[in-house]
């Protein structure tokens, strides 16, 4: 069962006024969110399905030491984006190179080792197997969130290889040269939110930020604001009846969508990454209801 409730309007408007951008910081992200994975399948009815996460975010953390340096556009195209409101590193005008090609390679070769199901290991070795036209096509998707469901598992390492990639890059970006770029959209790669989170940050308590699943970036946006339309109207929170209140599912009747916002500030080990795919109950109870998943996150795309 699920239990509806309305924003408090005391946060319509912001409680502070924190930083606009987090940056994501590579070197420990891929680790955490592996442990955090981890903790998750702990008796958890997706156990399997975590567990292999885990070892791909274990994958995605051991893999950048042996990476070539990334390089961000020139000063000039920073410059341009930051005039005219785009992303820097648009995923729409994104171009392989020899860093990205790499870093695909060494998440293929690593988790290769890992202990994969025959379907996943059958999966790896159809991408290790493809030519670069086909890899670039499956780039394309994923990075258009157009995954075909059909060849989800392929694309799932795809996926993974990318957000090692724009978070090394995101990670040179310089915050405060950083704007809006849309609602609903990172300042950084223009992508959807996976989810958001409601932080305890000193300086930004109270505050929430939107959370990218490519780059990594978090950008702060107005509470009981919808996070897909930008609609302040008819915005109301679902969740589990009985749960710890964590987790909720922030629904809008503008535009039919939903977006899960954590509770960080409550339970500082939620990742909005893991943490969204651990909750998926909630995405299958909020869809009986009509709506339509607004967060995109492609370890999940294949489950709701």
């Amino acid at each position: 069962m699920i239990q509806s409730s309305r924003p408090d309007p005391a946060f319509t408007g912001g409680v502070v006024k924190p930083s606009f951008v987090r940056l994501p910081q590579p070197e420990t992200l891929f680790s955490g969110r592996a442990q955090r994975f981890r903790t998750l399948a702990s008796e958890h009815d997706l156990r399997p399905y975590l567990l292999f996460l885990a070892d791909l975010c274990a994958t995605q953390h051991a893999i950048q030491a042996g990476l070539p340096p990334v390089e961000l556009p020139t000063a000039d195209a920073l410059a341009r984006a930051r005039e005219f409101a785009m992303p820097p590193l648009d995923r729409n005008r994104f171009m392989a190179d020899a860093a990205c090609d790499a870093t695909l390679e060494g998440l293929c070769s690593c988790i290769g080792r890992c202990e994969l199901t025959p379907a996943a290991y059958a999966a790896l070795q159809k991408l290790r197997d493809a030519d670069a036209a086909t890899r670039a096509t499956m780039t394309r998707s994923v990075l258009s969130d157009s995954i075909p469901v059909e060849s989800l598992a392929e694309h799932v390492f795809v996926a993974a290889a990318l957000q090692v990639h724009f978070a090394r890059l995101a990670a040179q970006l310089d915050a405060k040269e950083l704007v809006a770029v849309g609602d609903g959209v990172c300042p950084v790669c223009g992508g959807p939110p996976a989810s958001s989170l409601v932080v305890g940050w000193e300086g930004a308590g109270g505050a929430r930020f939107c959370a990218c699943a490519l780059c990594g970036t978090q950008w702060n946006y107005i509470r009981a604001k919808c996070c897909v339309c930008g609609s302040t109207k008819n915005v109301t929170y679902q969740e589990i009846e009985g749960g710890p209140g964590t987790i909720k599912a922030e629904c809008c009747d503008e535009c039919r969508t939903y977006v899960k916002v954590l509770h960080h500030e409550k339970d500082i080990a939620l990742d909005p990454i893991a943490d969204d795919v651990a909750s998926l109950g909630l995405d299958l109870l909020v869809r009986e209801t009509g709506l339509r998943r607004g967060g995109v996150n492609p370890f999940l795309i294949g489950w709701y």
